[in-house]
């Protein structure tokens, strides 16, 4: 009942995002533009979307091999892509699929195999962490003056002024603000000693001291050095298969590179919703954000459609074939653990 309830919010939230992105939007009109498009630009966008992640499962096989056994890249695969298939039936079941799909192939313990997932799912997030400050550096004057004039337009009624400065005043003051209440924590024992039996305070050092723990976790790796750059080529990836789809639709081929990374980044934030494959979180903020640079809310909206879309439909497609490539192979008879031979 649990499970089913979870479910149906993440439907109901799904059908809700979908239903408040396009109230307004001619979905005729963004159909003429799709049958327009240049469709060979999504084969280029599938082949690098299939790219990241086989890249993923070639990091995922060096996180396992301390542990076990290095599993075939092939089986990797296979298991990355049954579990983004269920991402987009159940939202957060892809890891768990993940696992017992790469169980079934390779006799890896799950509870081990997803230690790995938990991870790897932390250095994505400090790679996300980086691109975020990364976009808000190089593009601080388009992403400030958004923002600014959204927060002064509701507390002053439309008017604003100097946006860029009043933000950045609040960031710098902000950075200070932490930083000296870290001093005084850091002096002050028995202040140290209360936060730390704060429960909110505990879940958040193990939050940070497991991402620590992953982050080390790096050393036991045979070649680190190709963790890193599985890690980079991953994100590059990423960045490509949502950049070159600007090429399909004349009103967003001229979007830039920063254009991109933009995209990058607020699609990933809205990937995270708690809804099937993100549906409507992602077309709202990618829809609303693209409007920075130009377009239209509709036309925003028909480039998040025509991205999402197009990603849905290729996983769910090489998904639904790596899961009946599962269901048809035999249980392979691999060893769950290396064997000690008996002393004498």
């Amino acid at each position: 009942m649990k499970s089913a309830l979870r479910y149906a919010i993440s439907l109901v939230l799904a059908g809700g995002l979908i239903w408040f992105v396009f109230k307004d939007i001619d979905t005729s009109e963004m159909l003429d533009r799709f049958a327009k498009s240049d469709w060979r630009w999504i084969a280029v966008s599938c082949a690098f979307l299939l790219c990241a992640h086989v890249l993923r499962a070639w990091r995922w096989s060096m996180l396992i091999e301390p542990l076990v056994h290095k599993p075939g890249l092939w089986n990797s695969s296979i298991s990355v892509l049954t579990g983004y298939f269920a991402n987009y039936i159940v939202p957060r079941m892809g890891e768990v699929t993940r696992c017992g799909t790469l169980y079934r192939l390779e006799r890896i313990p799950v509870n081990l195999s997803f230690g790995t997932v938990v991870a790897e799912r932390i250095f994505d997030v400090l790679i996300l962490l980086v691109l975020i400050g990364l976009n808000f550096i190089l593009e601080f004057e388009r992403l400030s003056t958004f923002f600014t004039d959204f927060f002064h337009s509701k507390i002053s009624g439309g008017q604003t002024s100097s946006g860029s400065s009043l933000l950045l005043g609040i960031l710098i003051t902000g950075v200070l603000a932490f930083l000296i209440a870290a001093f005084l924590i850091f002096k002050n024992a028995t202040l140290r000693n209360k936060l730390q039996q704060n429960a909110i305070i505990q879940k958040i050092l193990g939050f940070v001291k497991g991402m620590l723990e992953g982050l080390l976790s790096v050393r036991q790796l045979k070649n680190p050095g190709l963790f890193i750059l599985s890690t980079i080529g991953i994100w590059i990836m990423y960045y490509l298969v949502s950049y070159v789809l600007f090429f399909c639709i004349p009103e967003t081929s001229d979007l830039g590179p920063l254009a991109g990374l933009t995209l990058l980044v607020v699609g990933a934030i809205g990937m995270t919703a708690p809804t099937q494959g993100g549906i409507g979180a992602y077309h709202l903020l990618v829809g609303n954000v693209m409007v920075l640079y130009g377009l239209s809310q509709n036309d925003g909206i028909t480039l998040a459609t025509f991205i999402h879309g197009a990603q849905m439909l290729f996983m769910l497609l090489v998904g639904a074939l790596a899961f009946l490539y599962v269901l048809l192979q035999n249980k392979k008879a691999v060893p769950s653990a290396v064997e000690v031979p008996a002393e004498n």
